[in-house]
C-alpha cells in the first residue's frame, strides 16, 4: 500500500483520510491536540454545552458522500434537520425580520417589514443559483493549477459567461442595485463574512453564498457540529485510517525535491505522500524553513478573525431563534474599523447561537447556551486584553437595549475565545479564521494551490488554501487533494 500522512486532523484532513483510505491507501492523521477537529471544537461547562467552532451546516451531502464512498449509510452515523427559518435579524430601530428557508415566505417578511418588492429576492436568488451551478464545478470542485480543468466542458461554458462572475464591483454595489432597502442591503451584505471578508472589498462573486442557505437548505446536526468531526473520525478507524493525538509534526522532510518523512515528536517516520491540513503559511515558515517559500501567496492580507463568549444563560429567550444577528448601526463604519484601521468598532454586530433552541439538552432546564461572537481583525499590534474587557461591555449593552432585558445579570457561566487563543490551539496564522481575506476580485485565482510546485509529494488542505474556509470548501478541498494524490499515482 502507497503510505499518506496527513498533518492535521481538521474537517479537510479527515475528509482527505477518509477518501484516500476508500482507494486503498494506507493514511496515517498526526494531530497536535488531544482530539480531532481543528476550528469544530465542543466543550462543557457548568451543565451547558457549546459548539466551540463553526455552527452553520450547509451542503451536508458533501458529508454523506464520504460514507457512500465508503460503503455505508451515512443516516446509522450522521443525521440532520433542515432549518425551518435561517436567521432571526435584529436592527437597532427596533425592527426584526425572520429569515425563513422558503424564498417565497422569506420574500413576504421583506416586503412586510421593509417594503422590498417580493420579485427582488426571488430574482437575486436565482441570479446566486445560477452563478453557483455555473462556477462550482470549476472554481469549487477542481484545482484551478492542473491544465484539465481548463479543457473541460464546464471551464469552456464558465469562460463565456465571465461577465457572470461580476468581479469587477464590490457586493455592497451589486446588493445595492438588486434591493432598495437599506435593511435588506445589510441583510445580503453580510454573508461576506461568511468567509472573512469586507462587503465593501470583496467582489460580488459572493453573492453566490445565499443560494446554499435558500435554495439548498441550512442544517442542524443532530448532537451538534461537532457530531459531523465526531462521526467522520468513527468512519475514518472503520477505513484503516490511524489517528495520533498529542503528536506535533515539528518538520516536513524534503530529500532531491521530494517530501519523504515527517518528524513527529522528534521521531522521522517515512511516508510515500505528505498532506498538510495545516495552516498553509504555518506549514512553510515551521515545517519548511529551509524550504523556498511562496513569498507573494503567503503575504496576503489575512482574514477577519473572531471574539466569543460563551455564556450559559439562567433564562430562556422566545423571540430568538438557533442563529440570530444583531446589526450594527453603521455597517460601513464597523468594516472600516475591521479592515482599514485593524479595530473593532464601538458598536459591533453581534452573531448569537443557541443550539439549545434545537437540542434542549445542551443547556440545564429552563436556561439557553450562548454562543455570542463579534467579527474581529487578525492579530496585529492591538491590546487584545484591554479589547476584550471594551468589547465585553458594548456586546452586553447592544443586546440588553435589543432584549429589554439586562443580560449581564443572566450569565452564570463564561468562556471566552480570542484570536490569540485561535492562533495558539489550531496554528492558524494571526488568528485569521479562514486564511486569506478575499477583499480582492481575484482572490479565488490567489490563494495557495493544493500541491507543492517545487517539491513532489507534497499537497495542502483545508481552509488556508484552494477553494477556501469554512465547511463545505473544506470538505472540497478533500475531495481535489485524493484526486491529485491518486493521479499522480496512476501517472
Amino acid at each position: 500500500k502507497m503510505s499518506v500522512a496527513i498533518i492535521g486532523s481538521g474537517i479537510a484532513g479527515i475528509a482527505a483520510a477518509i477518501r484516500l483510505a476508500s482507494s486503498g491507501y494506507e493514511v496515517t492523521v498526526f494531530e497536535a491536540a488531544e482530539s480531532a477537529g481543528g476550528k469544530i471544537k465542543e466543550f462543557r461547562s457548568d451543565g451547558y454545552r457549546f459548539d466551540a467552532g463553526p455552527s452553520l451546516l450547509t451542503l451536508p451531502v458533501l458529508v454523506d458522500e464520504l460514507f457512500t464512498l465508503c460503503g455505508k449509510d451515512s443516516s446509522v452515523y450522521f443525521r440532520y434537520q433542515k432549518l425551518d427559518t435561517i436567521c432571526k435579524y435584529f436592527f437597532e430601530d427596533g425592527i426584526s425580520i425572520a429569515a425563513f428557508a422558503d424564498p417565497q415566505k422569506f420574500s413576504k417578511e421583506l416586503f412586510q417589514k421593509t417594503g422590498e418588492p417580493v420579485e427582488h429576492l426571488l430574482t437575486y436568488l436565482s441570479e446566486s443559483k445560477a452563478l453557483y451551478d455555473l462556477t462550482a464545478p470549476v472554481f469549487l470542485e477542481r484545482s484551478l493549477h492542473r491544465l484539465n480543468t481548463y479543457l473541460s466542458t464546464n471551464a469552456w461554458k464558465a469562460f463565456f459567461q465571465l461577465y457572470k462572475l461580476d468581479a469587477f464591483q464590490t457586493l455592497h454595489d451589486r446588493n445595492r442595485k438588486n434591493f432598495q432597502s437599506e435593511k435588506v442591503v445589510q441583510l445580503f451584505d453580510r454573508y461576506a463574512t461568511y468567509n472573512g471578508s469586507d462587503p465593501y472589498l470583496a467582489p460580488a462573486t459572493l453573492k453566490v453564498i445565499p443560494h446554499l442557505e435558500y435554495n439548498l437548505g441550512a442544517y442542524f446536526p443532530e448532537g451538534g457540529m461537532y457530531n459531523i468531526v465526531r462521526s467522520l473520525v468513527n468512519l475514518a478507524e472503520e477505513m484503516g485510517v490511524s489517528f495520533y493525538y498529542n503528536a506535533n509534526v515539528e518538520r516536513i522532510l524534503v530529500k532531491n525535491k521530494k517530501a519523504i518523512a515527517v518528524s513527529v515528536n522528534k521521531k522521522e517516520i517515512a511516508f510515500d505522500t505528505i498532506i498538510s491540513n495545516m495552516d498553509v503559511v504555518n506549514t512553510y515558515r515551521k515545517l519548511l524553513p529551509g524550504e523556498k517559500h511562496p513569498h507573494n501567496i503567503l503575504s496576503q492580507e489575512r482574514s477577519s478573525s473572531a471574539l466569543v463568549f460563551y455564556w450559559g444563560i439562567n433564562k430562556q429567550f422566545p423571540q430568538l431563534d438557533l442563529h440570530n444577528i444583531f446589526f450594527s448601526a453603521d455597517y460601513k463604519k464597523e468594516f472600516d474599523f475591521l479592515t482599514r484601521k485593524k479595530e473593532v468598532y464601538s458598536d459591533p454586530t453581534v452573531y448569537l447561537n443557541i443550539s439549545a433552541k434545537m437540542q434542549a439538552s445542551d443547556a440545564p432546564s429552563g436556561g439557553e447556551n450562548w454562543f455570542t461572537m463579534i467579527n474581529v481583525p487578525h492579530i496585529g499590534d492591538q491590546n487584545w486584553k484591554a479589547m476584550i474587557n471594551e468589547l465585553r461591555t458594548a456586546i452586553l449593552k447592544k443586546l440588553s437595549r435589543l432584549l429589554k432585558e439586562d443580560i449581564s445579570s443572566c450569565i452564570v457561566s463564561e468562556s471566552i475565545l480570542d484570536p490569540q487563543t485561535i492562533e495558539a490551539t489550531t496554528s492558524s496564522y494571526q488568528g485569521a479564521l479562514y486564511g486569506s481575506s478575499s477583499n480582492n476580485r481575484f482572490a479565488a485565482f490567489l490563494r495557495h494551490k493544493n500541491f507543492s510546485s517545487q517539491i513532489k509529494n507534497l499537497y495542502f488542505c483545508g481552509g488556508s488554501v484552494h477553494p477556501g474556509g469554512g465547511i463545505p470548501l473544506c470538505l472540497l478541498s478533500a475531495k481535489i487533494v485524493s484526486e491529485l494524490v491518486q493521479g499522480a499515482k496512476n501517472n
